[in-house]
Protein backbone atom coordinates (compact mmCIF):
# COMPACT_ATOMS: atom_id res chain seq x y z
CA UNK A 1 0.00 0.00 0.00
CA UNK A 2 2.98 2.37 0.22
CA UNK A 3 2.68 3.72 -3.31
CA UNK A 4 -1.08 4.10 -3.00
CA UNK A 5 -0.60 5.92 0.30
CA UNK A 6 1.81 8.44 -1.18
CA UNK A 7 -0.38 8.85 -4.25
CA UNK A 8 -3.41 9.74 -2.17
CA UNK A 9 -1.62 12.15 0.15
CA UNK A 10 0.09 14.04 -2.64
CA UNK A 11 -3.02 14.31 -4.76
CA UNK A 12 -1.75 12.29 -7.67
CA UNK A 13 2.06 12.31 -7.87
CA UNK A 14 3.30 9.15 -9.57
CA UNK A 15 5.65 6.70 -7.88
CA UNK A 16 6.98 3.34 -8.99
CA UNK A 17 4.42 0.73 -7.85
CA UNK A 18 5.50 -1.87 -5.31
CA UNK A 19 4.14 -5.42 -5.13
CA UNK A 20 1.36 -4.57 -2.66
CA UNK A 21 0.18 -1.48 -4.53
CA UNK A 22 0.15 -3.44 -7.78
CA UNK A 23 -2.73 -5.52 -6.40
CA UNK A 24 -4.86 -2.40 -5.89
CA UNK A 25 -6.45 -0.71 -8.93
CA UNK A 26 -5.07 2.75 -9.60
CA UNK A 27 -7.16 5.72 -8.58
CA UNK A 28 -7.46 8.71 -10.90
CA UNK A 29 -5.06 11.57 -10.42
CA UNK A 30 -6.58 14.71 -8.97
CA UNK A 31 -5.61 18.35 -8.59
CA UNK A 32 -4.32 19.44 -5.15
CA UNK A 33 -7.47 21.52 -4.58
CA UNK A 34 -9.87 18.67 -5.41
CA UNK A 35 -11.01 15.40 -3.86
CA UNK A 36 -11.53 12.21 -5.81
CA UNK A 37 -15.19 11.38 -6.52
CA UNK A 38 -16.62 8.75 -4.22
CA UNK A 39 -17.38 6.41 -7.11
CA UNK A 40 -13.67 6.24 -7.98
CA UNK A 41 -13.09 4.09 -4.88
CA UNK A 42 -15.51 1.40 -6.10
CA UNK A 43 -12.64 0.30 -8.37
CA UNK A 44 -10.99 -1.18 -5.26
CA UNK A 45 -12.75 -4.54 -4.77
CA UNK A 46 -11.21 -5.42 -1.41
CA UNK A 47 -13.32 -3.78 1.31
CA UNK A 48 -10.43 -3.24 3.73
CA UNK A 49 -8.20 -1.72 1.05
CA UNK A 50 -11.07 0.50 -0.11
CA UNK A 51 -11.66 1.70 3.46
CA UNK A 52 -7.96 2.47 3.90
CA UNK A 53 -7.90 4.39 0.63
CA UNK A 54 -10.95 6.40 1.67
CA UNK A 55 -9.27 7.41 4.91
CA UNK A 56 -6.14 8.46 3.07
CA UNK A 57 -8.27 10.63 0.81
CA UNK A 58 -9.94 12.19 3.86
CA UNK A 59 -6.44 12.76 5.26
CA UNK A 60 -5.81 15.25 2.49
CA UNK A 61 -8.31 17.43 4.37
CA UNK A 62 -7.31 16.46 7.91
CA UNK A 63 -3.67 17.37 7.25
CA UNK A 64 -4.39 20.46 5.18
CA UNK A 65 -3.23 23.67 6.94
CA UNK A 66 -6.81 24.95 7.24
CA UNK A 67 -7.55 21.99 9.50
CA UNK A 68 -4.19 20.98 10.94
CA UNK A 69 -3.36 24.50 12.18
CA UNK A 70 -6.17 24.16 14.73
CA UNK A 71 -5.07 20.67 15.79
CA UNK A 72 -1.51 21.42 16.98
CA UNK A 73 0.55 19.17 19.23
CA UNK A 74 1.58 22.15 21.38
CA UNK A 75 -0.17 24.83 23.37
CA UNK A 76 -0.52 27.37 20.57
CA UNK A 77 -2.47 27.26 17.30
CA UNK A 78 -0.65 27.58 14.00
CA UNK A 79 -1.34 29.78 10.99
CA UNK A 80 -0.46 30.13 7.34
CA UNK A 81 0.15 27.39 4.81
CA UNK A 82 3.50 26.61 6.43
CA UNK A 83 2.21 26.15 9.99
CA UNK A 84 3.79 29.15 11.69
CA UNK A 85 3.07 29.87 15.35
CA UNK A 86 0.08 32.11 15.88
CA UNK A 87 0.90 35.81 15.83
CA UNK A 88 0.20 37.46 18.24
CA UNK A 89 1.33 34.75 20.70
CA UNK A 90 -1.61 32.92 22.30
CA UNK A 91 -2.09 29.68 24.24
CA UNK A 92 -4.98 27.24 24.36
CA UNK A 93 -6.01 27.93 27.97
CA UNK A 94 -8.02 25.65 30.27
CA UNK A 95 -10.98 25.29 27.87
CA UNK A 96 -9.15 25.51 24.52
CA UNK A 97 -10.45 29.04 23.97
CA UNK A 98 -7.46 31.07 25.13
CA UNK A 99 -6.76 32.65 28.49
CA UNK A 100 -8.31 35.64 30.26
CA UNK A 101 -7.60 38.76 28.25
CA UNK A 102 -6.55 36.74 25.19
CA UNK A 103 -9.57 34.58 24.45
CA UNK A 104 -9.99 33.41 20.86
CA UNK A 105 -13.14 35.48 20.53
CA UNK A 106 -11.25 38.64 21.46
CA UNK A 107 -10.20 38.75 17.79
CA UNK A 108 -12.06 35.97 15.98
CA UNK A 109 -15.74 36.64 15.36
CA UNK A 110 -18.36 34.32 13.90
CA UNK A 111 -17.34 35.18 10.32
CA UNK A 112 -14.27 36.27 8.39
CA UNK A 113 -13.34 39.93 8.75
CA UNK A 114 -12.17 40.93 5.31
CA UNK A 115 -10.81 44.39 6.19
CA UNK A 116 -8.64 43.16 9.06
CA UNK A 117 -7.97 39.74 7.43
CA UNK A 118 -8.88 38.03 10.71
CA UNK A 119 -10.57 34.66 10.07
CA UNK A 120 -13.74 33.74 11.88
CA UNK A 121 -16.46 31.12 12.26
CA UNK A 122 -18.97 30.13 14.95
CA UNK A 123 -17.40 28.70 18.13
CA UNK A 124 -13.84 29.52 17.06
CA UNK A 125 -11.38 27.61 19.27
CA UNK A 126 -8.35 25.33 19.20
CA UNK A 127 -8.91 21.58 19.21
CA UNK A 128 -8.36 19.82 22.57
CA UNK A 129 -4.87 18.44 23.03
CA UNK A 130 -6.15 14.85 22.85
CA UNK A 131 -7.31 15.68 19.32
CA UNK A 132 -3.90 16.98 18.21
CA UNK A 133 -2.61 15.47 14.98
CA UNK A 134 0.19 17.73 13.73
CA UNK A 135 3.29 15.56 13.35
CA UNK A 136 1.32 12.31 13.34
CA UNK A 137 0.86 9.78 10.56
CA UNK A 138 -2.48 9.06 8.88
CA UNK A 139 -2.63 5.76 10.75
CA UNK A 140 -2.14 7.49 14.11
CA UNK A 141 -4.86 10.02 13.36
CA UNK A 142 -7.15 7.26 12.11
CA UNK A 143 -6.82 5.34 15.38
CA UNK A 144 -7.32 8.58 17.28
CA UNK A 145 -10.57 9.38 15.46
CA UNK A 146 -11.93 5.91 16.26
CA UNK A 147 -11.22 6.32 19.99
CA UNK A 148 -14.07 8.13 21.76
CA UNK A 149 -11.65 9.14 24.52
CA UNK A 150 -9.62 11.07 21.95
CA UNK A 151 -12.21 12.25 19.43
CA UNK A 152 -14.35 14.46 21.63
CA UNK A 153 -16.62 11.60 22.72
CA UNK A 154 -18.14 11.19 19.27
CA UNK A 155 -19.78 8.04 17.97
CA UNK A 156 -19.06 7.16 14.34
CA UNK A 157 -22.35 8.76 13.28
CA UNK A 158 -21.60 11.92 15.27
CA UNK A 159 -18.14 12.07 13.70
CA UNK A 160 -19.69 11.88 10.24
CA UNK A 161 -22.14 14.66 11.13
CA UNK A 162 -19.36 16.81 12.57
CA UNK A 163 -17.21 16.56 9.47
CA UNK A 164 -20.10 16.97 7.04
CA UNK A 165 -22.01 19.84 8.67
CA UNK A 166 -20.13 21.54 11.51
CA UNK A 167 -19.85 25.31 10.90
CA UNK A 168 -16.30 25.59 12.20
CA UNK A 169 -15.20 22.70 10.00
CA UNK A 170 -16.95 24.44 7.10
CA UNK A 171 -14.61 27.41 7.49
CA UNK A 172 -11.85 25.25 5.96
CA UNK A 173 -13.50 25.72 2.56
CA UNK A 174 -14.24 29.42 3.08
CA UNK A 175 -11.14 30.75 4.86
CA UNK A 176 -11.13 34.22 3.29
CA UNK A 177 -8.30 36.72 2.79
CA UNK A 178 -6.42 34.73 0.16
CA UNK A 179 -5.97 31.63 2.34
CA UNK A 180 -5.84 28.31 0.49
CA UNK A 181 -9.09 26.36 1.04
CA UNK A 182 -9.10 22.69 1.93
CA UNK A 183 -9.46 20.32 -1.06
CA UNK A 184 -12.87 19.64 -2.55
CA UNK A 185 -16.01 20.62 -0.66
CA UNK A 186 -17.32 19.88 2.81
CA UNK A 187 -20.10 17.77 1.29
CA UNK A 188 -17.55 15.62 -0.56
CA UNK A 189 -15.42 15.33 2.55
CA UNK A 190 -18.39 14.27 4.66
CA UNK A 191 -19.36 11.64 2.08
CA UNK A 192 -15.82 10.24 2.07
CA UNK A 193 -15.76 10.03 5.88
CA UNK A 194 -19.15 8.27 5.83
CA UNK A 195 -17.95 5.78 3.21
CA UNK A 196 -14.82 5.13 5.30
CA UNK A 197 -16.96 4.34 8.36
CA UNK A 198 -19.36 2.19 6.36
CA UNK A 199 -16.51 0.10 4.92
CA UNK A 200 -15.24 -0.78 8.38
CA UNK A 201 -13.25 2.35 9.36
CA UNK A 202 -10.00 0.61 8.49
CA UNK A 203 -6.72 2.43 9.17
CA UNK A 204 -3.82 2.64 6.72
CA UNK A 205 -1.05 0.15 7.35
CA UNK A 206 1.77 2.48 6.32
CA UNK A 207 3.21 5.11 8.66
CA UNK A 208 3.46 7.72 5.93
CA UNK A 209 3.60 11.33 7.02
CA UNK A 210 2.06 13.97 4.75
Amino acid sequence: MASLTVLLLTGGCKREPDAAAARVPSLPEVAPDALRPLEAFSAIPDRKARSQALFLEASRVFFHPRCANCHPAGESPLQGDDGQLHDPPVVRGPEDQGVVGMECTSCHQDRNQELTRVPGAPKWHIAPIEMAWVGKSPREVCEQLKDMKRNGGKTPEQMIEHNAHDELVAWGWNPGSGRTPAPGTQAQFGAIVRAWVETGAECPSEEVRP
